[in-house]
């Protein structure tokens, strides 16, 4: 995949998720933990696990 399309693409989750309401950000944090917890590839559940703190979730969360 061309590295701008992928700029692109994180650019666009980074929007919506920053639209999520405060109650819809700490349910796919919790979401990201239980996928994360049940990952067996370790690339994957670093994505996952660092997911929230990558995408600022956790500046906002309750």
């Amino acid at each position: 995949m061309d590295l701008d399309d992928v700029v692109k693409v994180l650019e666009g989750v980074a929007h919506l998720v920053s639209k999520l309401s405060s109650d819809q950000q700490n349910e796919l944090i919790d979401l990201l933990g239980a996928m994360a917890d049940a990952e067996s590839d370790p690339a994957r559940r670093e994505f996952m696990e660092g997911f929230p703190e990558g995408f600022r979730l956790l500046d906002d969360a309750v």
